[in-house]
């Protein structure tokens, strides 16, 4: 998309330009500089989840104020780059002098402003708030300063940028599209902990990333093609970051998703009632296509197969108060016969996969 003045009467080149920021960025007040005609171009396109704008005008003031903020509904972070021209930049009380290649992030969820003193030429790259799963203390130390790309991570961020704004948006297949938005997502990413941390350490800010992945999941067990892929899509993160997220929680996020269905399966097995679901309709139930693959993982994990585990645990609850059923051989329940969570299945078992 491209909208620009060349063809609208001079009297109204301001107000639409007002609007076509607003529409194509977000919601913002544009005050020119000078009294002549206001002259300004804006192409915007998307990849995957992320906006790609270019735009090009003549001197002014573009601030965006809470009133402006009450207005958009979606929180996003935004990575600004200077291709040509000067400005100065303001943001959580802050102020930056903005050169040719320099980089600025800044939170569209709080007040800012742009001051350009000439004509300019900036690339925007938008994307939602959340997809970078990095806390709002992170964001809050690197606004409101400008980042050169003399040396460190913006020394390669500058190029490829550039590269990826002044291609079509619409050149790649919507598989690649997603693959390289998660991948600038995780670059913005580490630029932010790179500024945030200059010590090296990451601080908690994949934590509450982490939860939600896991959220996710316990919410999606049913579903059959529940998967990393599918996971990263849906957090809007790439699958080499979900990978990375998950290096610390000792389990993979293949093996989390296959010990979460084995454990509610497990569950449902040992619970009694007067018409029992199949063991191929509880396998289905949470998720596992192959009747035989669901037996072979069951077993590897609990030691017995899904029917024996249903009689363990049923024949054990007839004995009303008898000492639990000794399970078969490598079935430890609790980590003892009748001790400590031995009524919970799945305590005391290995997690699948390991």
């Amino acid at each position: 998309m491209v909208l620009t003045t060349a063809s609208v009467p001079d009297q109204d080149k301001v107000a639409f330009w007002n609007d076509a920021v607003s529409r194509t960025l977000v919601p913002m007040e544009v005050a020119p500089r000078g009294d002549g005609p206001f002259d300004g171009r804006i192409a915007a396109g998307r990849l995957g989840y992320l906006q790609v704008s270019t735009v090009e005008a003549d001197a002014g003031r573009v601030s965006r104020t809470p009133a402006l903020i009450a207005r958009s509904a979606e929180a996003l972070v935004a990575v600004g780059v200077q291709t040509s021209g000067t400005a100065t930049f303001v943001q959580d009380g802050r102020r930056a002098e903005v050169r040719e290649g320099d980089l600025v992030v800044y939170d569209t969820t709080r007040p800012y402003s742009f001051d350009y003193p000439q004509r300019f030429a900036t690339h925007v790259f938008q994307l939602p708030r959340r997809a970078l799963g990095v806390p709002d203390s992170d964001i809050r130390q690197v606004t409101g300063s400008a980042i050169g790309t003399e040396d460190g991570l913006g020394a390669m961020l500058l190029p490829f940028l550039a590269t990826l704004a002044s291609s079509p948006a619409d050149g790649y297949p919507p598989t690649v599209a997603d693959r390289l938005a998660g991948n600038v997502v995780e670059l913005f990413a580490t630029l932010i902990a790179e500024r945030a941390h200059p010590d090296g350490t990451d601080g908690d800010a994949p934590s509450h990333l982490v939860l939600r992945v896991r959220d996710h999941i316990n919410r999606n067990l049913g579903d059959p093609d529940l998967s990393p892929e599918r996971i990263a899509k849906a957090q809007r993160i790439s699958v080499r970051y979900l990978h990375r997220l998950f290096e610390g929680e000792g389990i993979t996020v293949g093996q989390l998703i296959r010990q979460r269905r084995l454990e509610e399966c497990g569950r449902e097995l040992a619970r009694r009632g007067r018409t029992a679901p199949t063991v191929s309709a509880v396998a289905q139930r949470w998720g596992f296509v192959s009747p035989a693959h669901f037996s072979r993982s069951f077993r590897a994990a609990y030691g017995v197969s899904p029917r024996e585990w249903r009689s363990l645990r049923t024949a054990r609850d007839d004995l009303r108060g008898a000492p639990a059923v000794v399970p078969a051989p490598g079935i430890v329940p609790g980590g003892a016969a009748g001790g400590a969570g031995a009524d919970r299945p799945g305590v005391g078992f290995p997690p699948s996969g390991r």
